[in-house]
């Protein structure tokens, strides 16, 4: 199974928006500062998981999360 994910800084309320197999390991990683692009903005929280049973699917709609109308769910729903 394949997970996107999105976090939320809470040091400014930035999101993250990724992939991964294991959502709570990757959160973790995040919140240690194991990502070069998320370390100064710890800690995070996830505010929204979606799983695929295929990581062609779940690239393709993290893709979209990424991509301008995305963004403008993500604004909508969170």
């Amino acid at each position: 199974m394949y997970y996107v994910y999105v976090l939320r800084s809470l040091k400014d309320g930035r999101l993250y928006k990724g992939l991964t197999q294991n959502v709570e390991k990757r959160l973790n990683q995040h919140n240690q500062g194991e990502n070069r692009s998320t370390k100064g903005f710890k800690p995070w929280e996830l505010v929204l998981t979606k799983s695929f049973d295929s990581r062609e699917k779940a690239r393709y709609y993290e893709k979209y999360l990424k991509s301008g109308s995305g963004r403008e769910f993500l604004k909508e729903i969170l």
